[in-house]
């Protein structure tokens, strides 16, 4: 009570030594040099560590000192979600995939792209459900997939927010820019002695960064609120795009509907997919929803199956609009509107990317913040930056710390460079988190045999190997039908078997329907996604791992370690 009543005394902020490194492993250079002596025990003792519900629901939160205030219904999620998902993307890519990839059935890949996210936020949903805290995936990992791989998913998750933020920001500019003057790159400045991709400075992208999550720590309730006022005229102006798209559209313009036949259809999904990306971040919103059973499955299910339908209604009007071989691949659909003699709806579709733009960036300062709150509540970062102002019930150091580093990485990186980081770590995240929700069905590590689990554990890895084998022979196009045949066997085989296999848990309130088989396709979609990238967002992604690893080795492994061991000495005293 009185280390409680202290905290409370104590200012928000403040900047000691103790707030950022409060374990034994940091107290001094001697205590340092034994932890690090120690780090393969340690390292072992994280590998095998799981957290728990009850964990991540009641202890981890009292790092933050003050509770984060549940102001958000179903309504606020769904258009948090809405405001969050539907930014330029689909002014961007639809264009570039209907005219280069797919033709007319670019609806279908909206359509492919659309159930793939579906399958992921079925997953979320009832992760979120069944514990509704800031961390999102990291917590969901962390209680099924254990402590380390929970910090490599942190890692990625920590990249994808400050990647993500950096791009949307860079984004906004050329947009902003596109609108007065022909060049892109008008309000950046060029640096020719810096590296080709890191050489236009980018002031304004840093500015709408700083202003965006200026408003997202001023309060949760007020961001919901802007958020979703500004994403129902964004819904406005797309209903208005559809209508006209079909009041003017052509029949004749559908034919041929498979131009590029079914392979343009599947390549054109793996691009149009990011047009669905943000979701997850409403997930860590679940600690500040009223009624998370609820709120959290209407507003992130109902709002994914809204944007999908919404994505392929726009796509159809475009290609009706116009022939897909007349499509303008930069500026698809303010093209299409000057074609039909509508000069002026171009600017009212310049100024809904815009703004859409801007919406993500307000739900994703958000999230990030959150994702990062809960990673500090672990000790895998400082706990400084779990703190939560006690006024505005938000939590302004981790929300200081992504604007920071977004604002870094906006300023200098190119939109090209970001984008291939961010696709790969949003996938891997994807991906294991279809993988967690299979483990947490057929597994308890106080009931499962091991027997039992060893089963679970092959028929996890035929799956993930079956998916992530299937992907590459189709990427690379090696033997053909007979590979993909085969790679797709062995999938329904694997997840058939784990079909038979008995079910350790059922959900709490609200579960994904039909597992393992929508899990399982979670995974293949996810793979298959991830393999559509080049090389060099692979190299990226793991020199990005490699520096992540250093960093646990180094820090994390320790102050967690202590963390947790401390937490079971109290635990053993409270006993005696």
């Amino acid at each position: 009570m009185e280390e409680a009543a202290s905290s409370e005394r104590r200012s928000y902020w403040r900047w000691s030594k103790r707030d950022f490194f409060p374990e034994k492993s940091f107290a001094s250079g001697e205590s340092y040099r034994a932890a690090l002596a120690a780090t393969c025990p340690r390292l072992k003792d994280r590998l095998l560590n799981r957290s728990s519900d009850s964990h991540e629901l009641l202890v981890l939160p009292r790092a933050s000192e003050h509770r984060m205030t549940r102001c958000l219904t179903w309504w606020d999620l769904t258009w948090l979600a809405f405001g969050s998902v539907v930014g330029s993307g689909i002014f961007v890519v639809t264009g570039q995939e209907a005219r280069l990839s797919a033709g007319p059935a670019i609806v279908l890949s909206y359509a492919a792209s659309g159930f793939s996210a579906l399958l992921s936020a079925f997953c979320y949903t009832e992760f979120a459900v069944d514990v509704p805290v800031a961390g999102g995936s990291f917590s969901f990992l962390r209680i099924e997939l254990g402590d380390f791989l929970a910090f490599v998913a942190a890692g990625n998750i920590l990249l994808e927010a400050l990647v993500g933020a950096a791009g949307l920001g860079r984004s906004w500019s050329s947009y902003f820019a596109s609108m007065i003057s022909s060049n892109s790159d008008f309000f950046r400045i060029h640096v020719p002695s810096f590296k080709q991709g890191f050489d236009m400075l980018d002031p304004l992208a840093v500015a709408v960064l700083l202003i965006a999550n200026g408003i997202a720590v001023s309060g949760t309730r007020n961001t919901s609120i802007l958020t979703w006022l500004s994403s129902l005229v964004t819904a406005l102006v797309i209903a208005f795009i559809i209508v006209v798209g079909f009041l003017h559209g052509k029949a004749s313009n559908l034919t041929p509907f498979f131009p590029y036949g079914v392979d343009g259809v599947f390549n054109a999904a793996a691009v149009v997919y990011w047009s669905y990306t943000g979701f997850d971040m409403v997930a860590t919103m679940a600690e500040e929803t009223k009624k998370p059973s609820r709120d959290i499955p209407i507003g992130l299910i109902g709002s994914m199956v809204m944007i999908t339908v919404i994505y392929c209604l726009m796509a159809l009007s475009l290609v009706m609009m116009v022939n897909y071989t007349e499509i303008d691949v930069d500026a698809a659909y303010s093209v299409a509107f000057v074609q039909i003699g509508m000069n002026w709806a171009k600017y009212l579709v310049s100024i809904c990317a815009l703004k859409g733009m801007t919406t993500s960036l307000l739900v994703g300062s958000m999230g990030q913040a959150r994702y990062t709150t809960q990673i500090a509540r672990s000790h895998m970062i400082p706990p400084f930056f779990a703190l939560v102002h006690p006024k505005t019930g938000t939590p302004v150091n981790a929300t200081l710390l992504t604007t920071i580093c977004s604002s870094v990485v906006a300023l200098f990186t190119s939109l090209d460079v970001l984008s291939s980081v961010f696709s790969i770590s949003t996938l891997f995240i994807f991906m294991l988190m279809a993988v967690a929700l299979l483990v947490r069905r057929y597994y308890d590590r106080e009931r499962t045999e091991k027997g039992e689990l060893v089963r679970v554990l092959v028929c996890l890895l035929v799956v993930v190997g079956s998916s992530a084998v299937g992907s590459v022979l189709w990427h690379t196009g090696k033997l053909g039908w007979v590979g993909y045949v085969v790679a797709a066997c062995v999938w329904f085989l694997g997840t058939l078997g784990m079909s038979f296999l008995p079910k350790q848990r059922a959900p709490k309130v609200w579960g994904v329907p039909f597992v393992p088989w929508l899990p399982a396709l979670s995974i293949a979609t996810n793979l298959f996604l991830m393999c559509s990238l080049d090389s060099q967002a692979f190299w990226r992604f793991l020199i990005c791992t490699a520096v992540m690893f250093l960093y646990y080795f180094f820090v994390a492994v320790h102050a967690t370690y202590d963390v947790d061991h401390q937490e079971e000495e109290e635990v053993d005293a409270t006993k005696q």
